[in-house]
């Protein structure tokens, strides 16, 4: 496997005077595959550039309850997020005292991630819950919901109103299998999911396409820790489990996450989750396991 590094994001800013410079483009586009950090508030320039240019449409983020961490529920689900369209699309817009924000939903868009979503329910229990506010959006949403339901055919589904996902997941997690959701909802919705299952520093991600793919931590960056040495390196050490995955090497994930899993049990963990161990020293110790 070859390797190569590309700035971007808050520092390639100030350095460069733009978030994400030619060089990381060129990288990215010669890449199999791309693993992303936290970058600050010039997300969007980056992450956003990243999953539209690449049309890394399904953004995959799983949330199960790790061994040893204090959870506010047993949870177990896969968030399959539309991830190239609705309101994230930017087409953002100003005139007078009005700011108007359009919704995009394509049916090329939603089948595609729909078809996503099924391939993560037949390798788990069949069952997906489709999660939209077609009671109010009756187009946008209420369209995203009927071309889904016709892509999971044959499959266990069900449909809740986004509100209601929301208090589901706090209340009846273990409901809950692969869900199926637009982009806002489900950016939203993970992060809920995440804290319910020990907290976002534990929670992966992947945005995956048909020919490449990008793996991130779900968290962003976290200034009020910034240089603490303090933040929880996990939600990154498994997206790369993840990315593992995605490249045939499931071997290998398996053992990336089963390191985590006895660097937890060891009590070598962040302040977040109940330890005392700096960034570095988790880092170090599950890699002397791997």
């Amino acid at each position: 496997m070859e390797i190569k590094m590309a700035e971007a994001g808050d520092v390639a800013l100030r350095k460069y005077g733009t978030a994400m410079p030619q060089e990381a483009l060129r990288l990215a586009d010669a890449a199999d595959v791309i693993f992303k950090g936290p970058i600050g508030e010039s997300a969007y320039d980056v992450t956003s550039l990243i999953r539209m240019r690449y049309t890394l449409y399904a953004n995959i983020r799983p949330v199960k309850n790790l061994p040893g961490v204090p959870a506010v529920r047993e949870i177990d689900c896969v968030f399959v997020r539309e991830n190239v369209e609705d309101v994230y699309v930017g087409a953002e817009y100003k005139v007078g005292d009005v700011a108007i924000a359009l919704k995009v939903i394509t049916e090329k868009g939603t089948r595609r991630v729909a078809r996503m979503a099924r391939k993560y329910a037949e390798m788990r229990r069949r069952r997906v819950t489709i999660v939209h506010k077609a009671n109010v959006l009756r187009v946008v949403d209420g369209f995203f919901r009927d071309i889904a339901l016709e892509e999971l055919k044959g499959l266990e589904v069900d449909q809740m109103y986004v509100d209601a996902a929301a208090m589901e997941l706090v209340r009846n997690p273990k409901r809950f299998d692969v869900v199926l959701t637009m982009n806002q909802y489900g950016d939203i919705l993970t992060d809920l999911a995440a804290q319910v299952a020990g907290g976002i520093g534990l929670a992966p991600s992947g945005n995956i396409g048909d020919a490449k793919a990008m793996f991130e931590p779900v968290h962003g960056a976290a200034f009020d820790i910034a240089g603490k040495g303090v933040a929880n390196p996990i939600a990154t050490i498994l997206s790369a489990a993840m990315m593992f995955e995605w490249m045939g090497r499931g071997d290998v994930a398996e053992k990336i996450r089963g390191a985590v899993e006895k660097s937890i049990e060891a009590g070598v963990k962040t302040p977040d989750i109940g330890g005392d161990k700096s960034t570095i020293e988790v880092g170090k110790f599950i890699a002397s396991i791997l």
